[in-house]
């Protein structure tokens, strides 16, 4: 049966078979709701528990710090729209570069009569210091800026971002979403009041997500009801697959230095071969994940692109995965002050720790015969 080359690690991760064997007796005999008294519940309590103290020890916090959510975008929308229920209407800033979970539920605040600043990106995707200071004279009360970016994988400086964040009185949050499991996560050490992780993106199933929060921070509930999870998300626990998302921090930490330096010489490898088919490589000149390479080449379509490489046996992606059905380029690069012809033509490969160099090389081979056949076929149309 034929088995395409997974390039795609950014949108998400096969579920690792140690994470499956932890979640199958929750799936099984374990069945118990984790708010019952009885034996059965006691059980399932235990583990979510025990998987709180796995997320946060992934993350440089205190158990009861971590909240559960149903992924990223249900995080990043508790913290945004919980500290504005329960604060006048203000200013809330945001990255040029933010995910749309974060963007989306901040415009929905600018309707509802807060003000939206965008702390603009310099050409690399890294927030302009400068003017992300300025912003902070304007007392807003909400700050977030992604701590990795999904597309370019540029890295931002979070610790002074939130120091400066902190200055002004702001509740800043970091969706560190991308960042987990790829680099150091550090929510004490970062001086952050929020911080978002996901499950599925470090190896873990869908559908389990935490947003990490400071306790002086007020916030309200997105889902009220029976009071799980300290009140702020309410609904009975998915227990396999916040047992799942705690294996998967414990596995996605434990040998954190060697997986990222070997994932940064892959990725430093496919620049180099790249670059020499004459691809612009995005956020080059920037701190960038190790395992992810965001590219275009000059009049070749993404999408076009894209396709011809799946049916090659290479699953690749144009930009965001949560974004895929806009047909317009990509909103990061646009920040980035990238030309909207060349942002058409951006693709990202984004490996994971099975990716070999042989898949690199035999996905370099193909995408340079890909990338000569459809500049031969623009040289004869033309």
């Amino acid at each position: 049966m034929f088995a395409p080359t997974y390039l795609d690690h950014n949108a998400t991760t096969p579920l690792d078979p140690r994470v499956l064997e932890a979640m199958l007796p929750y799936m099984g005999q374990r069945f118990g709701n984790a708010s019952s008294r009885h034996d059965y519940g006691r059980h399932a309590r235990a583990a979510v528990d025990h998987a709180r103290q796995q997320v946060a020890a992934a993350v440089g916090a205190h158990p009861t710090e971590v909240v559960f959510t149903s992924g990223g975008s249900e995080a990043n929308n508790l913290i945004i729209k919980g500290v504005a229920a329960v604060s006048k209407p203000g200013c809330i800033v945001v990255g040029a570069t933010e995910h749309p979970c974060v963007r989306e539920p901040a415009r929905q605040l600018q309707r509802a009569g807060w003000t939206l600043s965008t702390a603009a990106v310099d050409e690399s995707g890294r927030i302009k210091t400068s003017e992300f200071d300025a912003l902070m004279t304007g007392t807003p009360r909400i700050v977030s800026v992604m701590c990795a970016n999904n597309e370019t994988g540029v890295v931002q400086d979070v610790a002074s971002l939130a120091a400066a964040a902190r200055r002004a009185g702001a509740v800043f949050h970091t969706d560190a979403v991308q960042a987990l499991g790829k680099i150091k996560v550090s929510f004490r050490d970062w001086g952050v009041s929020a911080l978002t992780v996901s499950s599925h993106k470090i190896g873990g199933p869908m559908g389990a997500g935490a947003l990490v929060l400071d306790k002086r921070v007020d916030i309200a509930p997105l889902i009220a009801g029976g009071g799980q999870e300290r009140g702020l998300r309410s609904g009975t626990e998915n227990v396999a697959a916040i047992v799942g998302f705690g294996k998967a921090c414990e596995l996605a930490t434990a040998d954190l230095h060697a997986r990222s330096g070997r994932l940064a010489d892959l990725r430093d490898g496919l620049v180099a071969a790249v670059s020499r088919m004459g691809a612009k490589v995005f956020g080059a000149g920037a701190e960038r994940l190790p395992n992810t390479v965001f590219f275009a080449f000059e009049r070749i379509d993404g999408e076009t692109l894209v396709s011809k490489l799946d049916r090659a046996g290479f699953a690749v992606a144009s930009g965001s995965a949560c974004s895929s059905a806009d047909p317009r380029p990509s909103a990061t690069l646009l920040a980035m002050g990238v030309d909207e012809t060349l942002a058409r033509g951006a693709i990202r490969v984004s490996f994971g720790a099975d990716t070999s160099r042989d898949d690199l090389a035999r996905f370099c081979t193909t995408l340079e015969e890909t990338v000569n056949g459809l500049r031969t076929l623009a040289a004869v149309a033309v």
